[in-house]
């Protein structure tokens, strides 16, 4: 490093302490607070000038040097093919950070992701920056790879600009004649000499794409190396994404989210035993949730458990006359790991042991999520900028709830038995 970029560097630490100090001050002005910033931008500029001075005016390797240039060096790979003008996430994040500077020109492949899409969306007046197709999709694949319950899921793409969608879905709620499909009457030709005209019912299911939004502050030294930034952010964010997305699932409150398996009209919550204690999980808990599950949903389901609630499964036991033995569940859980011939799946998204929610019996293809398949990401260098970091944002809309609006009426069965695709155990 030379001395004129030593000197530079020196300045731009001296004038970032500086900025710290002066943002600290009770009384510090916007006019204060603008004036170390453009010294600091003035100062990153000179900085990146100095670079490319020194890249340009760098002397040619002497031929000796050439000679010593190690003969198995790597050969460097081939760019990738990408449905779009950028390589590399990490190459399309730079362009936004270069973009993103006080009067900086915008640069031109930005908007080329933008109009590929067809979408209006993604300006740079409006904050932020389409993700290019194929960074995106990876990120989804990221999200759905390593999800739990979203890929479960069904899911329903809205493409376009539209920002919801309306689906018929089939008001049943009971199974008695005259029921199924909302409506529609059947009958044997020698019962009736005359048939009643019925109808299917129908009910509207309407989903509201809401904002799913990941925050994160990247370092000078992150910004310097594209493929560490590409790394470090698509993990990041395909992880925070995910966990949100499930959590939402399970429980969301469809308040600007999804409307959450816990919160759906069509849960059926099972009631504890009589005289059961506080915080346990008994086999007669399980067989009846089992119970008050369709069968239709039966090759599909799966049980959802707090992780607290493993020692309970596994020391579960079934009473015998005055006596007990360990329950067929215990035994089937700790030899194959399902119950009832089901999986049985940890999710940090279930409830404390006790509470409704710690486990949960579900048909997760049941629950329809709708999404716009683009990712919008923007970035603003002008938070935390005295402690040279820039913060990016990355953006994905979803909405889903279940298909079916309220439980299920059996065709016979004891009043009051209902069933669902999502069943839970009531508090204990």
């Amino acid at each position: 490093m030379n001395e004129a970029m030593k000197k530079l560097l020196a300045e731009l630490s001296a004038k970032q302490a500086a900025a710290q100090t002066v943002i600290a001050k009770e009384d510090a002005t916007a006019a204060e607070i603008d004036a170390v910033r453009d010294e600091i931008k003035n100062i990153k500029a000179r900085i990146e000038a100095q670079r490319e001075l020194d890249a340009e005016t760098a002397p040619e390797p002497k031929e000796k040097e050439k000679d010593m240039e190690p003969i198995n060096k790597p050969i460097p790979a081939e760019p990738k093919s990408n449905k779009g003008p950028f390589n590399s996430f990490g190459e399309q994040l730079m362009a936004i950070v270069k973009s993103s500077a006080q009067g900086a020109p915008v640069d031109n492949r930005l908007l080329e992701v933008r109009n590929a899409t067809g979408a209006s969306e993604g300006q740079p007046t409006e904050g932020g920056y389409l993700v290019q197709q194929d960074f995106a999709a990876g990120l989804l694949r990221d999200v759905y790879a390593t999800g739990i319950l979203a890929p479960k899921c069904s899911r329903v793409g809205i493409s376009g600009n539209a920002n919801s969608i309306k689906i018929n879905g089939v008001d049943e709620t009971s199974r008695a004649t005259g029921s199924r499909w909302g409506g529609v009457q059947g009958y044997w030709a020698a019962e009736a000499g005359t048939v009643t005209s019925s109808q299917p019912k129908f009910r509207q299911i309407e989903l509201n794409l809401n904002k799913l939004m990941a925050l994160y502050y990247a370092t000078d030294e992150l910004l310097m190396d594209a493929g560490a930034m590409e790394g470090v952010l698509a993990q990041a964010f395909a992880e925070e994404i995910r966990f949100l997305l499930d959590d939402a699932i399970f429980r969301g409150d469809g308040a600007g989210k999804p409307m959450g398996v816990l919160s759906a009209g069509c849960l059926v919550t099972q009631a504890a035993e009589s005289g059961q204690a506080a915080d346990t999980i008994l086999y007669e808990n399980v067989v009846k949730m089992f119970n008050r599950l369709p069968f239709w949903s039966r090759a599909k389901a799966a049980w959802y458990i707090n992780q607290e609630c493993e020692p309970q499964i596994e020391t579960m036991v079934m009473s015998i006359g005055t006596g007990g033995a360990m329950s067929p569940v215990a035994v089937e859980y700790l030899t194959k790991g399902t119950i009832k011939g089901l999986p049985v799946i940890p999710i940090e998204h279930c409830s404390k042991l006790g509470d409704v929610g710690d486990i949960v019996l579900a048909d997760m293809s049941q629950y329809i999520l709708a999404e716009k398949g683009g990712m919008q990401t923007a970035s603003s260098m002008h938070v935390k900028f005295a402690y040279d970091e820039m913060a990016f944002r990355i953006t994905y809309r979803v909405d889903g709830q279940p298909v079916r609006a309220s439980a299920i009426t059996p065709y016979k069965a004891t009043a009051g038995s209902t069933l669902s695709p999502f069943v839970t155990l009531a508090a204990r």
